[in-house]
């Protein structure tokens, strides 16, 4: 029945929960939000501190003999990848009169076809006026060397075609030879083939005025070409706006920056694996959320935040101290990641507490000073560990640790054989609240519940275990003392050997809301 119900749990938990994944990323907006800011601020100071060298553009019309309207730019990309050779990267130079080299030079300017017969040309140089004048010899160039190619193109087809025509005029000539040696006194079986001569004379005659056609319509079209071929906006600089290029940088670096802080925050979330949603730090630990609470502000903003972060703390004060005198042991405040925040919950506790008689407060905390605080008039007592036994036996006394690395776990139990858990949410991982809740069921101390500290403000998960674990059996000394007629409440179970048992609670676990909207 328990391997069975622990393979169910595992086998429905997802493999990625999304849910998780998103709360953990809002929770480091710190971190997108800063690295957002470092590429806003790097865009902008590389439009300020890196300008584009001055540039110029020229656009030619590029006039093709074989023009379609339904061309798919094939002859203008040709165009384009012409430009971009060193014959006309050499011959702009040479018109220049500069030595640069021409592989050099075609890394300073670029083509780009517009539409089938409209082709840009952008060049940079060290100044605006040699970018133009760059511009100017490169179009320049370039229209030359398109109608040097055309009419070599033309003059090639035509010569061709002329070729084709001479070789049909000396068969032609051949063919009236031999009409010309036929006699009218040959015999009249012989006029079949004279037939066939005047017919072959006929075909030659007319296949010799095509290829005359031809060859004129061939260099008839050259001239249109050379017409439609010229610079159609003069070379001239490129305006370069400061502010333009200082908003457009840092726009890029800003969503550049923001993907990379998403992208480094939700990688770091799975890695880390640090439970912040209610249902996750409950069923780790094997106890139910008694309570939530803000983290406290050092400087609030508003009066109204206080007001309702005060507010947030009576009701959790008054939750602990009822739990505390209904308890037959001493209770304990263990604290993960919010030590600070603890030992304040544990003097407004054992304040609430010193109505019912005198509390002594056994502080454990590593890193504070509770021990050391100056007792006001009326106050609790705040002892460290080792002055616990002075104190009087008939006070009630308040312990307050903490279950972070490094704790030492027999210690404990001197704090109380109850405590509650007092965890910052995205503190502890995965592994180590398993750790904290097997180490608490080793020392046989019962875990009433949860407070949690800093929770997600959109968290709507439930953190009640309504299936909470049932501890092993450990010998023959069972827990000292539990309520309810010694079962075990269903917000104090904790894992033994990592199985669960299904067990209902015996009533609900009481919250302590930051807001006016209640937490489940």
């Amino acid at each position: 029945m328990t391997t069975s119900t622990a393979s169910q749990s595992s086998a429905s938990a997802p493999l990625l929960d999304l849910q998780a994944l998103v709360v953990a990323v809002r929770r480091r907006r710190r971190l997108w939000a800063l690295l957002a800011l470092l590429g806003l601020l790097a865009g902008a100071a590389v439009a300020v501190l890196l300008p584009p060298r001055p540039a110029a553009v020229t656009k030619v019309l590029v006039a093709h003999k074989g023009d379609q309207p339904n061309d798919t730019g094939t002859l203008i990309r040709t165009d384009v990848e012409l430009l971009a050779t060193t014959r006309i990267a050499a011959e702009a130079l040479r018109s220049l009169g500069s030595r640069e080299d021409p592989e050099d030079f075609m890394r300073d300017y670029r083509g780009t076809g517009l539409t089938n017969n409209l082709l840009r040309i952008d060049v940079s140089g060290d100044s605006e006026a040699e970018a133009v004048a760059r511009a100017k010899a490169l179009a320049e160039t370039f229209v030359a060397d398109h109608v040097r190619r055309m009419r070599e193109a033309a003059e090639a087809e035509s010569e061709s075609l002329l070729d084709q025509r001479d070789r049909m005029r000396k068969e032609l000539a051949e063919v009236n030879k031999s009409i010309g040696n036929r006699s009218p006194d040959d015999e009249p079986q012989a006029s079949a083939s004279i037939e066939s001569l005047f017919a072959r004379r006929a075909e030659l005659d007319s296949r010799i005025a095509e290829f005359d056609q031809r060859a004129a319509e061939a260099l008839t079209g050259t001239p249109e070409v050379v017409a439609g071929t010229k610079i159609v906006d003069a070379p001239h600089a490129v305006r370069h706006s400061l502010p333009k290029a200082v908003g457009t940088d840092a726009a890029i670096g800003l969503v550049l920056g923001l993907v990379l802080g998403l992208a480094l925050a939700a990688v770091g979330a799975v890695v880390a694996d640090r439970p912040v949603l209610r249902r996750e730090i409950a069923a780790n630990l094997g106890a139910s959320v008694l309570a939530e609470l803000r983290r406290v502000p050092r400087r609030s903003a508003r009066a109204w935040r206080g007001r309702r972060t005060r507010a947030a703390r009576e009701r959790l004060t008054g939750t602990l101290a009822r739990i505390v005198r209904g308890s037959p042991e001493p209770v304990s405040l263990l604290e993960l990641g919010c030590a600070r925040g603890t030992g304040l919950i544990a003097l407004d506790v054992a304040a609430a507490l010193e109505a019912d008689g005198p509390v002594v407060v056994v502080d454990a905390l590593p890193g504070t000073n509770l021990a050391g605080a100056r007792r006001t008039s009326g106050g609790p007592t705040v002892v460290s560990g080792e002055r616990a036994d002075a104190e009087p036996h008939h006070a009630r006394r308040l312990g307050v640790g903490s279950v972070a690395p490094g704790t030492a776990w027999t210690d404990l139990q001197y704090l109380g054989g109850r405590t509650v858990l007092v965890v910052r949410a995205g503190h502890g991982s995965t592994a180590w609240l398993h750790t904290v809740a097997r180490q608490l069921a080793d020392q046989h101390i019962t875990v009433i519940g949860v407070v949690l500290i800093d929770p997600d403000p959109r968290d709507r998960t439930d953190g009640t275990l309504w299936d909470g674990p049932q501890l092993a059996p450990r010998g023959h000394e069972e827990r000292p003392k539990r309520l309810n007629g010694g079962r075990t409440s269903h917000a104090v179970q904790a894992v033994g050997e990592g199985r669960l048992r299904p067990q209902r609670p015996s009533a609900p676990a009481a919250t302590v809301p930051d807001s006016d909207q209640e937490a489940r």
